[in-house]
């Protein structure tokens, strides 16, 4: 019997509404696609696997349903409110990955920016409310962490495949696996990985760039304008991302010191 067959019978019931719905959600996108001459079945293309990846990622890590501090025996029987929202984010974000292949035309050029800038809102939600019900769990956590990747490999690449960012910001949507892979490599090669020192700037940087790319993927503001912003837009958050680098393989001294010994790619 695998790990999410033992799990509560409510849980599984309600992780398979949330995989249904996910499925509904993708279908009214198609419904109100299909006016728009034959650009449903291109949008379908990606947005159906992306939406996919989400909703099975969701159920895959349901055993992981309890308290952020590691008690498993506080499993929790429901998804809970925080999830579901995380979980609508997940798929704002699959949403707007559709349009990857989508010719940029007047009736669509509003629509990216809609359902990404929508997850962001529903990101700025998720955690509280998960906070304010005291249902803040280790699934939630994972959640969070796995459809901010999803939002920050699909705005970039769907602004650059418009037009509306240069393709060196492709680099932001490559940074956090170039970052694993190269603690793969250090590790393999026996060096001794540190824990992530605290840092202050990096949730910041992941609001600046969350709003910059929704302002991007708007026709708000000319791509000649964003092009120019982009590079310096771009920066801080690679550097953090260089600095993060260098601090857990120990070549930063003063964030060297490794208390808890745990990964610090986690």
């Amino acid at each position: 019997m695998t790990a999410t067959a033992r799990l509560p019978r409510r849980l599984r019931a309600e992780a398979a509404v949330a995989v249904s719905g996910s499925g509904v959600a993708l279908a009214l996108g198609y419904l109100l696609l299909t006016g728009i001459g034959g650009l449903a079945e291109t949008w379908l293309a990606v947005a159906a696997p992306a939406g996919f990846g989400v909703a099975v990622y969701l159920r895959r890590n349901l055993p992981d349903n309890h308290p952020a501090d590691g008690t498993v025996a506080g499993l929790r029987r429901t998804l809970g409110v925080a999830n579901a929202v995380t979980l609508a984010r997940g798929l704002a974000y699959a949403g707007a990955a559709g349009f990857l292949f989508v010719p940029r035309t007047t009736a669509v050029a509003a629509l990216p920016a809609v359902l990404y800038g929508g997850g962001v809102l529903l990101d700025a939600v998720d955690g509280v409310v998960a906070r304010r019900v005291g249902q803040t769990t280790r699934l939630g956590e994972r959640l969070d962490m796995a459809y901010d990747t999803l939002g920050f490999v699909v705005a970039p690449a769907v602004a650059v495949a418009w037009g509306r960012l240069p393709a060196v910001y492709l680099a932001l949507a490559a940074a956090r696996y170039l970052y694993r892979a190269g603690l793969t490599v250090e590790r393999r090669r026996g060096r001794r990985i540190r824990p992530l020192p605290p840092g202050r700037f990096r949730r910041p940087l992941a609001g600046w760039q969350m709003l910059f790319l929704t302002v991007a993927l708007s026709p708000v503001v000319p791509a000649t304008t964003l092009h120019a912003v982009a590079p310096v837009a771009l920066a801080p958050s690679l550097l953090v991302f260089a600095r993060d680098y260098l601090a857990v393989t120990g070549r930063l001294p003063r964030h060297g010191t490794d208390p808890s010994g745990r990964p610090a790619d986690d």
